[in-house]
């Protein structure tokens, strides 16, 4: 089984698109990160690679939970407060490692099986599928589908969230023309954060 992949990264946006074919999510303020399961070994990677298996315990053992023996996973590590939302500060903080998660929003491998040509839909059924028994540690990406996304967006930001990712839903996993677009909460921690990196 193929264990790197290039990640497909979204294209920051300032309308959130609308229509049929898209689907929209939350975004959620973490680091990206890959579990990756072959047999008994299980690790988690960063974006750059970096090996963080170590230093989260609980994602290592809900992998090592589910029934299939090799996939990998693609999502946003995060430490979630009591409402449910993300905070980036704790989770960089380092002091909760033991309470991060993974947020999972696709899979791209899975008994063997490249996924990555399979359009978005048919990769969040077999994500769902994976993980129908919601083991603590991995949880999947709820999302909403159409014309509803300017007023999730709207509903995001009232909730102080970072904002929402929308996806075509008949797209392959395509890194270098990727059909992933974030509008951000110019409101949220996260946007002061990049505008600082930025200058």
């Amino acid at each position: 089984m193929r264990r790197t992949f290039e990640f497909c990264t979204p294209t920051a946006k300032k309308v959130v698109p609308s229509g049929p074919d898209w689907i929209h999510e939350v975004k959620y303020d973490g680091y990206r990160g890959r579990v990756i399961r072959d047999g008994d070994d299980v690790q988690v990677r960063s974006k750059a690679g970096l090996d963080l298996t170590y230093r989260y315990p609980m994602i290592v053992h809900a992998a090592r939970k589910m029934r299939t023996s090799q996939f990998v996973i693609d999502g946003e590590i995060c430490v979630l407060d009591v409402r449910g939302i993300s905070q980036f500060d704790w989770l960089h903080s380092g002091k909760y490692n033991d309470d991060a998660q993974l947020y999972a929003f696709d899979i791209i491998a899975l008994d063997g099986d490249d996924l990555r040509r399979l359009p978005l839909e048919q990769r969040k059924s077999k994500l769902a599928k994976l993980l129908e028994r919601r083991p603590e540690g991995i949880f999947v990406a709820p999302f909403e589908p159409g014309d509803i996304g300017p007023q999730l967006f709207e509903a995001a930001c009232k909730m102080g969230l970072e904002g929402i990712v929308s996806k075509h839903r008949h797209r392959g996993y395509r890194p270098r023309v990727c059909d992933w677009y974030k509008v951000k909460n110019r409101a949220h921690p996260a946007f002061s954060r990049v505008a600082d990196q930025f200058g």
